[in-house]
């Protein structure tokens, strides 16, 4: 009788050791196979869950070796970790990336955007981030998040929403965030066609500035220098 699939996942943990350990030499870690790698383990994540996650399957999806997988991202614990960060560090870049205006509103309005053009546009890496629960306490998420709350500050110092207590911007964020969010996920299930979740978010956001205590009209202006909620992107 043959070793069973034990043996082999001991085996494979021995060699990932030895190569952390210098016990033999690791391949050269190369950031375009990392990348490979971490979008479709988020693909075979999204579709199948983490016991659909093997060191075998994801070597057979991208073409590469097991002992690849253990030089670019570790065990199978570590790339579903490096799934989550890495999709957490993108998104950080796509707010990074944005260009600051003089209107802060508008600034606010276009990050919160951001992240749901992202969820829709890397919708395997968004659920290995925001549906699957991850597998190690982490603060993957907290930069991604900061961004929102900076562009909440920023629109508290330019007066546009006054009077506002320091603690009170934290939950403003997660309030912008979490509705951004929850669109995003009913686009991704089918159950909200895109440009309709568009029309709803841009209703939705008017909606909240003004209840935060921004001006409606100026609340509207800022809105307009968005693009239009039906428009292509």
């Amino acid at each position: 009788m043959g070793p069973g699939p034990h043996a082999a996942t001991v085996r494979l943990e021995y060699i990932s050791l030895l190569c952390h350990s210098g016990g033999v030499s690791p391949q050269r870690r190369d950031p375009a196979i990392r990348a490979l790698l971490i979008d479709a383990a988020a693909r075979i994540l999204a579709e199948g869950g983490t016991a659909a996650l093997t060191t075998r399957r994801l070597a057979a999806e991208t073409s590469r070796s097991t002992m690849a997988i253990y030089t670019h991202l570790g065990s199978m614990e570590e790339v579903q970790h490096a799934v989550r960060v890495e999709g957490f560090a993108r998104l950080s870049a796509v707010a990074d990336a944005l260009p600051r205006s003089p209107d802060p509103v508008a600034d606010l309005a276009r990050v919160s955007d951001a992240y749901f053009s992202f969820g829709l546009g890397q919708p395997h890496l968004y659920r290995a981030m925001f549906i699957d629960r991850p597998v190690q306490d982490d603060d993957a998420g907290t930069a991604a998040f900061e961004r929102i709350a900076d562009a909440v500050r920023r629109c508290i110092d330019a007066e546009r929403l006054p009077g506002v207590e320091p603690t009170t911007v934290l939950m403003w964020a997660a309030q912008l965030w979490s509705m951004r969010h929850g669109i995003v996920t009913m686009v991704l299930s089918g159950a909200l066609p895109e440009p309709q979740a568009r029309l709803v978010l841009s209703d939705m956001t008017l909606r909240l500035l003004i209840g935060y205590g921004d001006d409606p009209a100026a609340a509207r202006r800022s809105l307009q220098l968005l693009p239009s909620p039906g428009a292509p992107r």
